[in-house]
């Protein structure tokens, strides 16, 4: 631990698992006090019993209310870090109307939610740092059979953009991640369901240029950097962690 960290108050959505439980321990282990958020109780509780000194705290980062009690208990946030996401696959023919709003709701909805509900503890403090997950997937390429997928991960950047445009002279940055195609729980899980399972998992490593998936851990070392006071001149950019596919 190098302490890039040290006593920052940080808040991590998705942290059950995959990127965010990842990002959750990185910034513990450079000396953060971090509230990790998920909606699932048993990972939660499973990082907590690994990690004592990360605070646990169940929340549907979709639901507003739940989000205004869970703020109610917080002072000051120094950072926020939104990694919930979902992949849904298919094409416009095959995104259905639900499919559309689950996405929306679960991809971009709950940033909002969250962004709007933190932001006025870090104008308080005149100070903060916000970063998003989004993808490769997203205005930055498209990808077959991720239509609403890279639909909501591109309005993301364009939330971040916006946040950052408008919070900059508040001493506030916001920032995104674009991770490629990286190995976690839910990608297993989407390998699994596929038809034919080894292909699925040979046909991903096989469109990443360095021919393997990334880590959870590849994508935690990006956000200590702009959770950190090493990144405070950087804001409105989103930074692609993908092996080259967005080339």
């Amino acid at each position: 631990m190098s302490g890039r960290l040290q006593n920052k108050k940080i808040v991590v959505t998705a942290a059950g698992q995959g990127i965010g439980k990842a990002t959750a321990i990185a910034f513990h282990d450079e000396g953060a006090n971090v509230i990790a958020t998920d909606i699932n109780d048993k990972t939660l509780a499973d990082l907590n019993k690994e990690y004592p000194k990360i605070k646990i705290n169940k929340l549907d980062s979709t639901n507003k209310d739940s989000i205004t009690e869970f703020t109610k208990q917080l002072d000051t946030v120094d950072v926020l870090f939104n990694a919930v996401g979902f992949v849904h696959h298919g094409t416009i023919l095959e995104c259905e109307e639900n499919d559309w709003d689950f996405s929306s709701n679960v991809n971009i909805k709950s940033m909002y939610f969250m962004c709007k509900a933190i932001l006025p503890l870090m104008i308080k403090q005149n100070s903060g740092s916000i970063v998003n997950v989004s993808s490769c997937a997203s205005s930055l390429k498209g990808f077959p059979n991720r239509f609403v997928y890279g639909t909501t991960k591109g309005a993301v950047i364009g939330l971040t953009k916006s946040i950052a445009a408008d919070f900059v002279k508040k001493n506030i940055r916001c920032n995104s991640i674009a991770p490629g195609t990286v190995f976690s729980p839910s990608w297993q899980d989407r390998v699994n369901q596929s038809p034919d399972p080894v292909q699925a998992k040979k046909d991903f490593i096989a469109r990443q240029p360095m021919g393997r998936l990334g880590t959870a851990e590849e994508i935690a070392a990006i956000a200590i950097y702009l959770a950190s006071d090493e990144s405070t001149f950087t804001t409105g950019t989103t930074i692609s962690v993908d092996g080259g596919i967005s080339i």
